[in-house]
């Protein structure tokens, strides 16, 4: 692993970048992403999330979102979430998570970037595309101060993911990769494996790990869902820190 030192007897924290995906809020209740046969809680999702969705059924999409929306507001971090603040106490950790929930924050976990857009956030339709913490239902006619109407701050199909490059650059510093709960199968979130430098150990928790050992791959596999798996991740790289 990288040790960058900063003098005698001070050294840089070893960096650990946890890539968070569905199955990291599973055990919160929460669907996050599609299910297996392609919809989301019942809809195509194409019809709720993609920018063409909106313009053909806007009333749809909202309502879609303020059901979720309230679903978050009851759901709680799971231990999966509260293992990975601990990984504070020892390590330069970033979390760049997939999942538009907020429940890393309210874990305590300080460095979440969110791929996909938050859930708990609302934008307007039109530049300056001003950007609004939002608790509440969301309905036609809600506006910006330059009455744009507003729409969920959610990266849909088909548009820019404007925080990947960010999320390259932070996995690319990475002395140790976790993965948590993704199928990888959803690009360009799922590229963000290939910028880990060759050779970093990687962990992939996850009940049916998408990943399996290659040459040259240090990947380590826990089938286990992220409640369980996590813990056990983190209380090993903590003993193995000291």
């Amino acid at each position: 692993m990288k040790n960058v030192s900063l003098g005698e007897s001070q050294k840089v924290k070893r960096k650990i970048t946890i890539l968070t995906g569905a199955g990291m809020s599973a055990d919160s209740g929460l669907k996050t992403f599609r299910d297996a046969d392609g919809l989301w809680e019942g809809h195509d999702v194409m019809e709720v999330a993609s920018p063409q969705g909106f313009r053909s059924n806007p009333e749809l999409v909202l309502q879609f979102y303020n059901e979720r929306r309230r679903q978050l507001l009851q759901a709680s971090p799971n231990a999966g979430h509260r293992a990975l603040v601990d990984l504070e106490k020892k390590f330069h950790t970033h979390i760049i998570t997939q999942n538009v929930d907020d429940l890393h924050e309210r874990a305590g976990s300080s460095r979440v970037l969110h791929l996909h857009g938050e859930l708990l956030k609302v934008r307007s339709t039109a530049p300056p595309f001003s950007v609004y913490h939002w608790e509440k239902d969301l309905y036609l006619g809600d506006v910006c101060e330059a009455g744009n109407q507003l729409r969920p701050h959610i990266v849909w199909f088909g548009e820019e993911v404007p925080l990947l490059p960010r999320a390259a650059s932070i996995t690319s510093e990475a002395d140790i990769l976790i993965i948590v709960g993704t199928s990888l199968q959803v690009y360009p979130a799922a590229s963000l494996l290939y910028y880990a430098e060759e050779g970093v150990p990687i962990y992939l928790v996850d009940p049916r790990p998408a990943l399996a050992p290659t040459p040259g791959l240090n990947l380590h596999l826990i089938p286990r869902k992220a409640s369980e798996g996590v813990p056990e991740l983190v209380s090993q790289l903590l003993d193995q820190g000291n």
